[in-house]
């Protein structure tokens, strides 16, 4: 067991190092201006300097003074940052470089330094097709180094996945207004109603993960393929163009289908390949959020 512990302590020092500093170098100035800035109090004004932001200006005092002055605001938003994480067993699928379990253990990683270099809170809800462990949002690194051990660690009870149930949960867990990320591969009955719910209370990005053989089958000739998550077995003639076809006119129209839930309830997304690395694809999250601020 002692020797089961100190792998779990490198697993979690070796994604500390790497998400830190991604969170560090890349995204705390992209994450602090996609999410900051919800409840601003205007405080008082001051004399404009030479790099304040033109939209600062308070015209009826630069009016009034014939000189211009900026409103100083308080960021009095703490925000409380969830993460809401898909600990299924399709999340075990993975062909090219990781699997989508490993992807979101960075991702949830990278988005909770960011969040407490904000000085925000994180809270992490685990599920399948039922609750599996709720962490209380908090604020600190040890909480952070605790929920990374959760990551690498948790081994879900059921299956299934059921992205409603998680967000009929988050929405009657969570009271305050919040940020939040929902991880997942997104195959599961429908949430369109639950998710419209919870967006109008809460702010919610939808980071679907994806591998690019779920999407495209290659040709291996006779294959046996188990869904993970029912254990079902069955054989696919890759060899078949016909079946290739299918299968990705298939994956194809799930993803649209997918896109049209997003947007219609007014949720921010992105697409995120385990072939590729989450850099890029976050990046232009946070960039697309900021300037619809």
């Amino acid at each position: 067991m002692a020797g089961d512990t100190k792998e779990l302590l490198k697993k979690v020092r070796k994604i500390e190092i790497k998400t830190r500093g991604l969170s560090n170098h890349l995204f705390s100035g992209e994450y602090h201006s996609a999410f900051k800035g919800r409840g601003m109090a205007f405080s008082e004004v001051r004399e404009y300097q030479v790099g304040d932001e033109i939209r600062t200006i308070d015209w009826n005092v630069t009016a009034r003074f014939n000189h211009p002055y900026v409103k100083v605001f308080d960021e009095e938003r703490e925000l409380t940052v969830m993460l809401l994480m898909d600990v299924s067993a399709s999340e075990n699928f993975g062909t090219i470089n990781q699997q989508k379990q490993d992807l979101a253990t960075e991702l949830c990683a990278v988005l909770a330094f960011s969040a407490i270099q904000n000085n925000d809170k994180v809270g992490v809800i685990f599920f399948s097709d039922k609750i599996e462990k709720f962490i209380p949002p908090k604020k600190g690194r040890s909480h952070i180094l605790m929920i990374i051990r959760e990551l690498i660690d948790f081994k879900p009870q059921n299956k299934g996945t059921n992205v409603a149930e998680a967000l009929r949960y988050f929405t009657s867990a969570i009271k305050k207004k919040c940020t939040a990320f929902i991880i997942s591969d997104f195959m599961s009955p429908g949430f369109e109603a639950e998710l419209k719910i919870a967006n109008k209370k809460h702010d919610i990005i939808a980071l679907r993960l994806f591998d690019k053989h779920e999407e495209e089958f290659p040709d291996l000739g006779l294959i046996s393929v188990k869904d993970e998550e029912s254990g079902e077995v069955i054989w696919v003639n890759t060899g078949d163009k016909k079946v290739r076809n299918a299968f990705k006119v298939d994956a194809l129209r799930r993803n649209a289908n997918l896109k049209d839930v997003f947007s219609k309830s007014g949720v921010d997304a992105a697409d995120i390949g385990t072939h590729e690395s989450y850099v890029k694809p976050l990046m232009t999250l946070f960039k697309k959020r900021e300037r619809k601020r």
